[in-house]
């Protein structure tokens, strides 16, 4: 028996072949980029995927803050689902402006795309990398209690 056979029923019920267009227009999530500011710490916010697709409108969102010269600054990829090469580019970009100008940087993030990536790469040893942005946000400000710091264990 033949494959098209065995999967006869299947083969009839699929669509005419996709356009390249269509698959595009579906497999490219959206990426939002939100800024706030908390307790005079800007925070930059991505939410989707870290790609080459949207690296121009985070690079433009992460240079805005780092051109304020705040004390602190907190990246926040807390709802990234894929972070590549393209968003370790962009944080050593961001670290490095960050050194050069004296601003502290914290990133926020227990998603497993995220700290696998930044773990593979060591650019998790440049900066704090924290569970929440509130963790984030109290290690920028120097609060009391103690904030957990990314361990490689729950990987």
């Amino acid at each position: 028996m033949r494959v098209e056979e065995k999967l006869g029923c299947w083969f009839a019920h699929q669509p005419e072949e996709p356009r390249l267009s269509d698959i595009c227009a579906y497999t490219v999530p959206e990426t939002t980029v939100v800024t706030t500011d908390q307790w005079g710490i800007p925070s930059v916010a991505v939410i989707g995927e870290v790609d080459m697709a949207c690296e121009a409108d985070i690079r433009a969102a992460l240079g805005a803050q780092l051109d304020r010269q705040p004390t602190g600054l907190v990246v926040d990829l807390t709802r990234v689902e894929f972070f590549g090469s393209t968003g370790i580019r962009l944080l050593v970009e961001v670290y490095t402006r960050a050194q050069e100008q004296g601003t502290a940087l914290a990133v926020a993030t227990g998603q497993r795309a995220v700290l696998r990536t930044l773990e593979m790469t060591l650019v998790d040893e440049l900066f704090d990398v924290h569970p929440t942005v509130a963790h984030a946000l109290t290690a920028l400000r120097g609060a009391g209690f103690p904030v957990p710091r990314h361990s490689g264990t729950h990987l």
